[in-house]
Parts: C-alpha cells; sequence; structure tokens
C-alpha cells in the first residue's frame, strides 16, 4: 500500500515524518494490493472457528488478551492509527493526518469529524481524549498502559488532538495502532463493555468462551471493508473440534493451525491453507538473577547448545525462519543487519559450561500452552543439550495456569512472543530494566539508556546503529534463547477470497474479519 502514502515507504516515515510534520492523509484507504486484485463481493455470513477464548473474557478493550477478542476488537472498533500490512507504516484511519515538533515530543492529530457511532453519536475529540485518558490512567489495568506511559498531557487544542510527551518519540503514531486504544464514546469511562465502537460491524451477542455475533454497521465510514452481511465466532480452543468444523463446513475459517495437520489439511478438498510471517517466535527463557542462569558463561553454553534448525524442521515443519537470540526479525523498521547467525555448536557449549563451573542436571519447565510443540521442542533441545555434555531435565507443566504459574516466575521455561509494532515497544514490554512484563529479568543500565536514546533520536543512521548494539547486547549477555520465528497457520474455506499477509500479527493483524468477503 505504498501507492497510498504517495511514495512514503516505511523507511522514510521513520525516518523523517517527525521531522517533517504531515505524515499521510486518508483520501481513500485502499485495500492492500492483493486484495484489490479482485473486486469484492458483498453479502453472506461468515463464521470462524477460533482458538484463544476463555469464560473469563469481557468486552472492556482494555482488558483485551488472546486471539478471540483480539478479532472482536477489531470488528467492532477503530484505532487513531492502522499499519501498512507490507512494510508496518503508520496509515491513517480515525485520525485523518498528524504532525510532529521536531523533536518529536509534541504531536498534533487531525480527527475526522464524519464518524458515527453504532448508536447514533458522532465521534468528537473529547472521546478520543477521553480514550486516551482511560488507558493512560495508572489505575486502568489496560493492556496498553506501559506504551502510554511517556505521555505527559492529552488534549484537545483548537479542535486537535494534542499529545505532549516526556521525551520524543518518533514511532508515537505507530504506538496508537494498539488493538486496546479503540475510541469508545466518552472513552468507555462509564460503559467500558458496552462494544459501541466506529468499525465495520455492530456487536449482537456475546458469550464469553462461547460465541460472539455481529452485523454489518450500515452506516461505516468506510467502504473499503466489512463485505459480508454478518459474522460469527465460535470459540473452538480443540485443534481437532477446529478442523472438524472447517472440513465439515460448519465454519469457513480456523486459526492457529499445528505444522503436523498442514499436510492432512491440504488433502481435504474445499481448503486452503493460509500462511502469513510476522514478528512472533518461540522461545525458552532464563531469569539472569536466579542461579544458575546468573552465571553469563552457563547461559552461552545453553544458547550453543539448542540446534535452531531442526527446531524450525521438525517443530514448526519449516513454517518460519530462524532466530538469534534477539526478539527483532526483518519484519520490524530498522532491523538489525550483518549479525552473525548463531549456530549449533556442541564443542562452544561445552567450553562455555565448563568454564561456568556448573555440575548436575538443569530444570527446563514447558508445556503445550507456551507454543504448539513446546514439549516436543524441549525434548529435541534435550538431546542436542546432551551431546555438549548438559543435562537437561524436562518437567512437562499443566496448561491450566502455565501463564500465572511458570511463565515469569520459575527460572528456565519455554515461552511464545507475540509481535509489537516497533523496536521501541518490543523492548519497552519485556528488556527495559523496569519492564512488568521483563520475563528474562533483564537488567543493564546502559541498554535502557540506549532504549531511550533511540526512542527519541531522528537521525534513521544513528537510530539504526542503536538498534544494532541493543540487539547484540541481548543475544551475548542476555537470557533469551530464540531459535525461531514462527509463522502464522491458517485454513480457511476456498470460497473465502481478500485474505491479506498482514505482518502486524497473527489473523491478518486481527482484521481477518472484515477482509474477507464470499467468492460465490
Amino acid at each position: 500500500m505504498s501507492d497510498f502514502l504517495n511514495g512514503v515507504t516505511r523507511r522514510g516515515f521513520l525516518g523523517g515524518a517527525a521531522g517533517l510534520g504531515l505524515t499521510a492523509t486518508a483520501s481513500g484507504l485502499l485495500l492492500p494490493g492483493a486484495a484489490r486484485a479482485q473486486e469484492p463481493k458483498r453479502g453472506g455470513t461468515l463464521k470462524m472457528g477460533l482458538k484463544g477464548g476463555a469464560a473469563t473474557d469481557t468486552l472492556d478493550p482494555a482488558t483485551y488478551s488472546a486471539s478471540v477478542l483480539f478479532v472482536v476488537g477489531r470488528l467492532w472498533g477503530d484505532t487513531l492509527v492502522e499499519s501498512d500490512p507490507k512494510t508496518g507504516a503508520a496509515l491513517p484511519a480515525l485520525a485523518s493526518s498528524w504532525e510532529s515538533s521536531p523533536d518529536a515530543s509534541v504531536w498534533t492529530f487531525k480527527i475526522r469529524k464524519d464518524v458515527r457511532f453504532h448508536d447514533g453519536a458522532t465521534m468528537t475529540v473529547g472521546d478520543v481524549v477521553a480514550t486516551l485518558k482511560r488507558h493512560a490512567d495508572e489505575g486502568s489495568k489496560s493492556g496498553a498502559l506501559g506504551l502510554l506511559r511517556s505521555i505527559k498531557t492529552i488534549e484537545e487544542k483548537a479542535g486537535d488532538l494534542v499529545l505532549t510527551l516526556a521525551e520524543g518519540n518518533a514511532d508515537l503514531p505507530l504506538i496508537l495502532t494498539d488493538y486496546h486504544l479503540i475510541v469508545q464514546p466518552k472513552g468507555g469511562v462509564d460503559k467500558p463493555t458496552a462494544a459501541i465502537g466506529t468499525g465495520p460491524y455492530v456487536l449482537k451477542s456475546f458469550e464469553p468462551g462461547v460465541r460472539a455475533t455481529f452485523e454489518k454497521n450500515k452506516a461505516d465510514w468506510r467502504s473499503n471493508r466489512g463485505f459480508v452481511d454478518a459474522a460469527e465466532i465460535t470459540v473452538m480452543n480443540d485443534a481437532t473440534a477446529r478442523i472438524a468444523a472447517l472440513s465439515s463446513g460448519q465454519v469457513h475459517f480456523i486459526n492457529t493451525i499445528d505444522p503436523k495437520t498442514v499436510p492432512l489439511l491440504k488433502r481435504a478438498p474445499r481448503v486452503e491453507i493460509l500462511r502469513s510471517q510476522g514478528k512472533g517466535f518461540y522461545c525458552f527463557l532464563m531469569h539472569c538473577d536466579t542461579a544458575p542462569f546468573d552465571n553469563k558463561d552457563l547461559r552461552l553454553a545453553l544458547k550453543y547448545a539448542i540446534d535452531r534448525q531442526q527446531i524450525l524442521d521438525r517443530v514448526l515443519g519449516g513454517f518460519g525462519t530462524l532466530g538469534n537470540d534477539y526478539p527483532v526479525n526483518g519484519n520490524y523498521a530498522l532491523a538489525p543487519e550483518g549479525i552473525e547467525q548463531r549456530a549449533y555448536d556442541p564443542d562452544k557449549a561445552a567450553f562455555h559450561f565448563k568454564k561456568s563451573g556448573h555440575s548436575g542436571p538443569i530444570l527446563l519447565r514447558t508445556s503445550d500452552a507456551a507454543f504448539p510443540g513446546a514439549v516436543d521442542a524441549a525434548v529435541l533441545f534435550q538431546e542436542s543439550a546432551k551431546k555438549a555434555g548438559i543435562a537437561l531435565d524436562i518437567r512437562r507443566e499443566p496448561e491450566d495456569g502455565y501463564w500465572t504459574n511458570v511463565w515469569n516466575v520459575q527460572p528456565f521455561s519455554a515461552s511464545y512472543w507475540g509481535g509489537r509494532p516497533t523496536q521501541d515497544s518490543r523492548y519497552s514490554t519485556s528488556y527495559l530494566s523496569t519492564a512488568e512484563w521483563n520475563d528474562t529479568h533483564f537488567k543493564r543500565p546502559e541498554f535502557d539508556r540506549m532504549l531511550l536514546q533511540a526512542r527519541s533520536e531522528l537521525d534513521e543512521a544513528k537510530r539504526k546503529a542503536l538498534y544494532h548494539d541493543m540487539a547484540l547486547m541481548v543475544r551475548d549477555d542476555g537470557g533469551l534463547i530464540l531459535p525461531v520465528f514462527n509463522d502464522y497457520i491458517m485454513a480457511a474455506s476456498s470460497k473465502l477470497k481478500g485474505f491479506v499477509d498482514d505482518i502486524g500479527n497473527d489473523l491478518s493483524n486481527g482484521y481477518i474479519g472484515s477482509r474477507f468477503w464470499f467468492d460465490s
């Protein structure tokens, strides 16, 4: 969709937007090229069987997590900014354009005046201000709170939204793409779970952990989305149930396909496999402040003791790319280049293990709750480490409660991370010393300094150099073992068209329900 930005690429935007001011104006918000190849047809009821729902789900977007609510929110609501599916560049949505001060510390957003909420009320700048203030409040428990902490003031000035930051941030428009930041009437302060938004569909019913139904928003302010008349989401956390439902025609789309089942699904009539690269990764986490992982040589021994290619081939079925022990891949703007790929090396692993002085087995906790095939990946890790003289004891933990009792609690465990819109938000979420989700307990004052410096740096070359050095620091000193970045694997009825491969996140960055249409 670079033509929509009149030639402004992701690189050009991130490097120069803050200094130049005006970023973009949304005149048409055209569909990505692949989806425009054929004129979409309208009508029908789209039925989706999705993993990632629970009885504890609520409709307050501040609390959204996992796949079902991700899609639910994209159906009924909009954010101020969206991201280009191919490049990740910021695109106008409810904000039609924006500009910044030369130091990227003050941002002014033009807000659309012709948009109505599902209840018929006109969306105002006041609604936008109230929305951001609610999520930025320290008592909000919003999933976006950490992203907004650098904002000092959120104001309406002369009919515009003005955000003043504690320090410059060239990525601010991309932060506002976060799926929690759905604009609600009066910010959702009084009715956070009302699910009244400006999105392409109106919520009709919601049973947490069971089902959600939607009807087309006939007053949608955009004409390039929402092609079906109705959409239904059925929560199907069981993989076998999802595959059976798609194969029988009970649903038209399912998510989270185990690579092992891809050959079987490929043989099914009228079923298509959908594959999308992203920024998510499978990993093993070591707490840098807990013995024996507080020893750098032991951490390096384990990083050399894992056979990444074997995990990519046998656990992911090739649906992914190799990782290099830092949480950024080529789908991020200004991604590091020229860093040597760490390879499986039993001799180096044995050298660092001996140097660490550690003896005896090392306990690794895992569960398929961490990621599909996490138990198999741990067993492969155990086998490859054994060749270096390192004994891993594998403990399979219950799926229920894994994210409460094991992740970020136990010192060595399997885990998964989805992507973030920018390198800054990726590192700020889990590598800044003060980050709540710093799940490797990586705390380096020099890293924190470089992160803050890169955040406000408008010189692209200097910023890229900082991110390069930060990646090296995490790779060589941190507690992250990142063998693979996973592809997202989904499946759909051959009747469905309009799938967009969006690097933003899984499920076409959550927009799967509003991009599909029926060919017949």
